[in-house]
């Protein structure tokens, strides 16, 4: 912060004695009003929040990776560049507002096929912590992709194996955030 100012002879004897009580003697207009606003950007916290988003990202890779044949059955699982990113992004800003932040996070994630809701698997962010709010990530289809002549002549022949499909993600997701510590009750937000 940069303080300027000028004493008058006059307001020498009543700064001195502002001085000596611990005051100090200066006008608003002598402050520099963008250093008195704005505040330092925090690096530590910009590197934290960025290494977070990156830790979330391969989170829910992996458990779109580990579902693929087993839940989705599928042997392609196409996913919009950066859907994940967005979706890291958003887990973090509903969850600046919580008590243990990050930490106290379940996310539940779930594929929206169809008219069905099909559950994945369950990200524990830290397990030492006791959850405090719950996500559910719905993850949809892309419902205009058609499918390749080769996978719709696959699938109508009688040997053809059922895990030789392509699914593709749409770049729209569901995230419905639930407190569990709330006193009034669950308390839904939907993104």
């Amino acid at each position: 912060m940069v303080v300027t100012g000028s004493l008058s002879f006059k307001n020498m004897a009543c700064s001195s004695e502002l001085i000596h009580q611990g005051f100090h003697h200066m006008n608003i207009t002598d402050i520099d009003y963008w250093d008195y606003i704005l505040p330092e950007p925090n690096l530590n916290e910009v590197v934290f929040e960025e290494r977070a988003c990156q830790s979330l990202v391969k989170m829910l890779e992996n458990c779109l990776s580990k579902s693929k044949q087993t839940k989705l059955h599928c042997s392609k699982l196409l996913i919009p560049e950066k859907l994940t990113k967005r979706i890291a992004q958003d887990v973090l800003r509903l969850s600046s507002t919580e008590p243990c932040g990050l930490k106290g996070c379940v996310i539940h994630v779930n594929v929206e096929v169809g008219n069905v809701c099909k559950k994945l698997d369950k990200i524990i962010c830290d397990s030492s912590v006791v959850p405090t709010f719950e996500l559910t990530l719905v993850f949809k289809q892309e419902c205009c992709s058609w499918p390749s002549f080769r996978d719709f002549f696959f699938t109508q022949a009688c040997f053809a194996s059922g895990s030789k499909r392509t699914l593709i993600l749409s770049p729209g997701f569901r995230l419905i955030k639930k407190k569990l510590y709330s006193l009034i009750g669950t308390v839904i937000e939907e993104c």
